[in-house]
C-alpha cells in the first residue's frame, strides 16, 4: 500500500526482494545502491541476524517522472531467506507494492526456490494479499554458474503465470536494473490506475 507524503509531495512505494537463502537478494540491492546517485538515495540499513541480513534503502529515481504532481520514492527491502526468520519475512511484506522473486538458478536449489515461492504466497495471503494481484517480477539469478537449470525448466516450475522474467548475475549487475525497472514500471502502472 503506497504511502503519500503530502508535505514532500512524494508517493512512497515498497518493493520487496524475496527468495531462498543465499539466492542473491542482498547482492541485487547492494549493486543497485552502489550505482544510484548519492543525492537520490537514503542510507542503506542492514538488520543483521546470526546467519542472514535484511537490507533496506530508499531512493528517488528522478527519471521516472511524477504522478499527479508527486515524485515517486521507492523503498527496496530484502527478506531473510531462511524459514527460521518467517516472522521477519511477514513483517517486511506488510504494505508491499511490488515483489521481485530472486530464484537461485542452480539445479540443486530447485526445491528451495519452490518452497520459498510457496512461502511468499502463503505469507501474502495471511496479510490479505494475492500474488496474482500484485506487481510481480521473476529473476533467475546466478546464470553464470556451470550447474544451472535451463530457463524453460525454471519457467515451468516458478513462473506458470508468465510474469516478466529476467536472467541475472547479481554479482556483475547483469539483469539487475532490468529487473528493478520492470517491477517499478508495474508498480507505477498500478498507482496511475489509482489503486
Amino acid at each position: 500500500m503506497s504511502f503519500i507524503n503530502y508535505s514532500s509531495r512524494e508517493i512512497n512505494c515498497k518493493i520487496v526482494y524475496y527468495g531462498p537463502g543465499l539466492c542473491g537478494k542482498t547482492t541485487n540491492l547492494q549493486y543497485i545502491y552502489a550505482r544510484t546517485n548519492p543525492e537520490a538515495k537514503g542510507k542503506m540499513i542492514s538488520l543483521a541476524t546470526e546467519t542472514e541480513r535484511t537490507l533496506f534503502f530508499d531512493f528517488l529515481p528522478l527519471s521516472l517522472g511524477e504522478i499527479r504532481g508527486f515524485k515517486t520514492r521507492f523503498h527496496l527491502y530484502t527478506v531473510p531467506g531462511q524459514v527460521f526468520y518467517d516472522a521477519s519475512r511477514k513483517l517486511i511484506l506488510k504494505g508491499v507494492d511490488g515483489v521481485v522473486f530472486v530464484a537461485d538458478s542452480q539445479i540443486e536449489r530447485t526445491e528451495a526456490n519452490i518452497e520459498s515461492l510457496d512461502n511468499l504466497e502463503h505469507n501474502l495471503y495471511e496479510q490479505g494479499y494475492e500474488l496474482v494481484k500484485l506487481p510481480f517480477v521473476m529473476q533467475y539469478n546466478k546464470r553464470d554458474l556451470p550447474n544451472v537449470a535451463p530457463i524453460e525448466e525454471l519457467r515451468d516450475l516458478l513462473n506458470p503465470r508468465n510474469v516478466p522474467e529476467f536472467e541475472a548475475v547479481a554479482t556483475t549487475g547483469f539483469g539487475v536494473f532490468d529487473t528493478l525497472k520492470a517491477v517499478a514500471k508495474l508498480v507505477l502502472t498500478e498507482l496511475k490506475r489509482g489503486r
